[in-house]
């Protein structure tokens, strides 16, 4: 038997105000984004906003339905418009962030696990990394370098 530790590099930033100029934009449009997200059931609204190589932004936020399956993640409308409208083009950067009605979301919120393997999808189809800025409402901002930091192990068209 053998074991092995996987370990990825995280970078916090204390607050937006600590991030560069262009990571704090991006976070601000995913602000903007978040406010608009359709959140009734959960009350729990998520903006999302992605960089893109020839400098283009597209915009998601969560869409729910009453049949809860149906709804979309901020990420996946992101990702999936980016797809639809820039085929090719490569994805550079990915800004999440969080509110809620219900409490104050004062830490990081991560993508699920639908959005996690979604993005990773693209990022093997681009060869290239995405870069990961989430935040909540408030407090810190976690970026990571690559998906692969937050789904070591994905499934993707190597096991097909």
């Amino acid at each position: 038997m053998q074991k092995q530790n996987l370990s990825f590099e995280l970078t916090i930033f204390d607050d937006i105000d600590e991030l560069p100029q262009e990571g704090k934009e991006l976070l601000l449009r995913a602000v903007a984004a978040r406010k608009n997200a359709y959140a009734p059931y959960s009350q729990f609204q998520v903006g999302a906003a992605l960089l893109l190589a020839n400098g283009a932004v597209v915009i998601g936020n969560n869409q729910e339905n009453a049949c809860y399956p149906s709804g979309l993640c901020a990420e996946r409308v992101a990702i999936y418009h980016a797809g639809a409208t820039y085929p090719g083009e490569p994805m550079k950067t990915l800004a999440i962030t969080a509110t809620s009605e219900k409490y104050a979301v004062d830490r990081p919120a991560a993508p699920c696990g639908n959005c996690r393997q979604s993005i990773s999808e693209y990022e093997v189809k681009q060869g290239t990394p995405i870069k990961i800025l989430m935040m909540g409402e408030t407090g810190k901002v976690l970026q990571c370098n690559s998906i692969a930091d937050l789904l070591p192990l994905a499934f993707d068209d190597s096991f097909l």
